[in-house]
């Protein structure tokens, strides 16, 4: 091990004081938990877990009886800081619990869960991944359990292991199949309890009681040090302009926290884009604008942020991208041998419009267009070169300004995986190791089909509360691969909060002077402000 890994397991996470006796817990219910749309069909999908009531967590003066637990858990979908926080969490409360509980690890992810391959989790298997990044424990995978196979070979897990509860550690996707597998056990009467954890560092996984998603804050802060060294060598340099991809499929929260940690020249939200129906050569112009207003001012270097799914934000492109997972939905374009066939066979079966878009794009960009398709059926985003698409694209309109007498030369990145299984922060190393005491405390209390949460983030850690979500009340229905299904609703960038609108007020200063912030990188000890900092965009 090395000296910092050493020193981190050595970290004691705090917890709130309401969660210091886990049996001298009452939970409560506070509101009602229907979904915001599509009521009618979630109710006939889920008539067991339909319509539960959010529930809180009071301390009562009498312990309630505890008997051992045994409980599997298992990561599902990509990895995030804080995993193993998760695993600690649960552990030492089912401990607190009951000292002979048991917790088992599923292992790859859920397929493990189909298949019944599982590692048993004591201390001794723990006690080196306290505080760490990665999945590396256990593993993870993206595998679904939605077929009626695999819902009946989980069935048998759950009985054949006798277990009390399983901890399902995932994004919207799999917190939706935790619900749909909780719904799955209730119908079959089997007394395995389900509860899902929030993760995902793109943080679309969030409402008003979700306040983040972990792993969200390491990773922000992991892709701010990238940012700001780049930003320190464009300074220097004085002659690149730096076109930056981060990751954030859906929504645009870590371009945001990213941008307000740093100051970027310019960053680009994707709600922003769709709300006033900008088109890319809307986006082109703006971006060629500030780098000619800069090189009227003797400046030829910068840095742009991007969001990952940009491009579904751009309303032609987004027409387009829904256009080909439609049509290409059952066409398999790669049994053709040359990219001219596949162009050709593409063009034959989208509108007119959707062809004129589709030829105006770089052809390196149209190859992107048509690769194999995500688990979702859908194109994947994330492989697209939108940082190329748009430089390529400032390029040919600089050319065409006669004004423009800089010079522009622009570099690529795309941040991503960096991000993804850092040493957790503080924050995140504290958030999910309450967050598995959570889903101790819910399976103990006999919850299921729930997602362990806890909130008000920014208050001291001793003052957070705790809760239970039904997870059906986050859901609506979407089309994936050409059918109508049930999935957690990602939240987008809300252009009216103060995240935000510090960002837009602060843009033209970001464009024309060069106000980079320096952030360095993540600290563990030491000032508490500087290690105990919470992500910016919890500031509404």
């Amino acid at each position: 091990m090395t000296p910092l890994e050493k020193e981190r397991i050595k970290f004691l996470p705090k917890s709130p004081a309401i969660l210091k006796h886990l049996t001298k817990i009452k939970l409560i219910e506070t509101k009602t938990g229907e979904p915001e749309q599509d009521q009618a069909e979630l109710k006939k999908l889920f008539p067991h877990s339909y319509g539960k009531a959010f529930i809180a967590a009071k301390g009562t003066s009498s312990a309630k009886d505890a008997k051992p637990l045994k409980v599997g858990v298992v990561f599902s979908g990509g990895q995030a800081s804080g995993g193993h926080n998760v695993i600690s969490g649960l552990f030492d409360a089912l401990r607190q619990i009951h000292p002979d509980s048991h917790l088992i690890g599923f292992l790859n992810g859920p397929s493990g869960i189909i298949n019944n391959q599982t590692k048993p989790l004591d201390e001794k298997a723990i006690a080196s991944y306290r505080n760490t990044g990665g999945f590396d424990l256990i593993g993870s995978g993206r595998t679904k359990i939605e077929k009626s196979e695999d819902l009946q070979s989980s069935l048998k897990t759950a009985n054949q292991l006798a277990l009390d509860g399983i901890v399902i550690v995932g994004g919207d996707d799999s917190n939706t199949n935790a619900a749909v597998l909780a719904e799955y056990f209730l119908a079959n009467k089997c007394c395995t309890k389900v509860v899902g954890v929030p993760k995902t560092i793109d943080g679309d996984l969030r409402s008003e009681d979700v306040e983040i998603t972990f792993g969200f804050d390491t990773a922000c802060k992991i892709y701010s040090e990238l940012i700001s060294n780049l930003q320190r060598d464009a300074l220097s340099a004085k002659k690149y302009y730096h076109f930056i991809k981060l990751m954030g499929r859906s929504a645009s929260h870590i371009a945001l926290e990213c941008a307000l940690r740093t100051h970027p020249n310019f960053v680009l939200i994707g709600e922003e884009i769709q709300k006033q129906n900008l088109s890319l050569a809307d986006i082109v112009n703006k971006l060629a604008d500030i780098i000619e207003k800069r090189a009227a001012m003797g400046k030829n270097f910068g840095v742009f942020l991007i969001p990952e799914g940009l491009i579904e934000f751009i309303p032609e492109l987004n027409e387009l991208i829904n256009e080909l997972n439609h049509q290409l939905a059952n066409i398999d374009l790669a049994k053709l041998a040359t990219f001219d066939e596949q162009k050709k066979q593409l063009l034959n079966v989208i509108s007119t419009k959707g062809q004129k878009t589709y030829n105006s794009l770089p052809e390196d960009i149209q190859k992107q267009l048509i690769l194999e398709r995500d688990p979702h059926g859908n194109i994947p985003v994330s492989l697209i070169e939108t940082e190329k698409l748009l430089s390529l694209s400032v390029q040919e309109n600089l050319k065409k300004r006669s004004a423009f007498k800089g010079k522009f030369n622009p570099l690529h990145h795309f941040f991503g995986y960096e991000g993804r299984c850092g040493f957790p922060s503080d924050f995140d190393a504290t958030y999910c190791y309450n967050l598995g005491k959570v889903a101790a405390l819910l399976l103990f209390n006999g919850v299921t089909g729930y997602m362990s949460c806890v909130n008000h983030l920014t208050a001291p850690v001793e003052k957070w509360e705790v809760l239970g979500i039904p997870l059906v009340a986050l859901m609506n229905m979407e089309v994936r691969k050409g059918k109508n299904k049930p999935v957690i609703k990602k939240t987008l960038v809300n252009l009216k909060g103060k995240p935000f609108q510090v960002l837009h007020t602060s843009r033209e200063k970001w464009a024309n002077k060069d106000d980079y912030q320096f952030c360095g990188p993540i600290q563990f000890y030491g000032n508490e402000n500087l290690v105990e900092g919470r992500p910016l965009i919890l500031n509404n």
